[in-house]
C-alpha cells in the first residue's frame, strides 16, 4: 500500500480545478459553435467574417487539451515529491490557461501571450517530476534544496 502525505490532497484538488478549467473552455467552444453556426464535426470555420473569432475560441481550448496530459502527469508525479510546490505550480498553470484563453478570445492571436505563466509553470512542474525521480532513484542533486 502506498502512503501519500496529507498535503497530497492539495494536488488532488488542483487536478479537479484543472478539470473545471477544461470544462469551462469546452463550454465556451459549444457556445461559439451555436453563435457562429459551426456544426459538428467541423473543427474550424472558413467563414471570412466570423471564422477568425470562432477559430480563436476553438484553438484556446484545443491548445490547452494538447498540453493537458503532460500537465496531469507532472502534477501527479511531481506532487509525490513536493506536493505544495506542485499544487502551486498547477494553480499557476490553470490561471495562465485562463489568461491565455481570454487573450485568444479577443480575436487577436498575439494576445494569447497573456498566458505565458502557464508555460513557465508547466516547465517548472516537469522539474518537480525530475525531483521525484532523483529521490526515488536515490540520486543526489548538486543543489540539495532543489529536491
Amino acid at each position: 500500500m502506498v502512503v501519500l502525505s496529507k498535503e497530497y490532497g492539495y494536488v488532488a484538488l488542483t487536478g479537479v480545478g484543472s478539470f473545471a478549467l477544461v470544462s469551462y473552455l469546452a463550454i465556451n467552444v459549444a457556445k461559439a459553435r451555436k453563435k457562429y453556426k459551426i456544426d459538428y464535426p467541423k473543427m474550424y470555420s472558413d467563414d471570412p467574417e466570423t471564422g477568425n473569432m470562432f477559430n480563436c475560441i476553438q484553438r484556446a481550448h484545443q491548445n490547452t487539451l494538447e498540453s493537458y496530459p503532460a500537465f496531469l502527469f507532472f502534477l501527479a508525479i511531481g506532487g509525490l515529491a513536493v506536493p505544495r510546490t506542485a499544487s502551486l505550480l498547477g494553480v499557476t498553470w490553470i490561471i495562465g490557461r485562463v489568461l491565455y484563453a481570454h487573450g485568444y478570445y479577443t480575436g487577436d492571436p498575439a494576445k494569447r501571450k497573456w498566458g505565458a505563466p502557464s508555460s513557465i509553470a508547466l516547465l517548472a512542474l516537469s522539474g518537480t517530476t525530475i525531483c521525484f525521480a532523483f529521490r526515488h532513484l536515490n540520486w543526489s542533486c548538486r543543489y540539495k534544496s532543489c529536491c
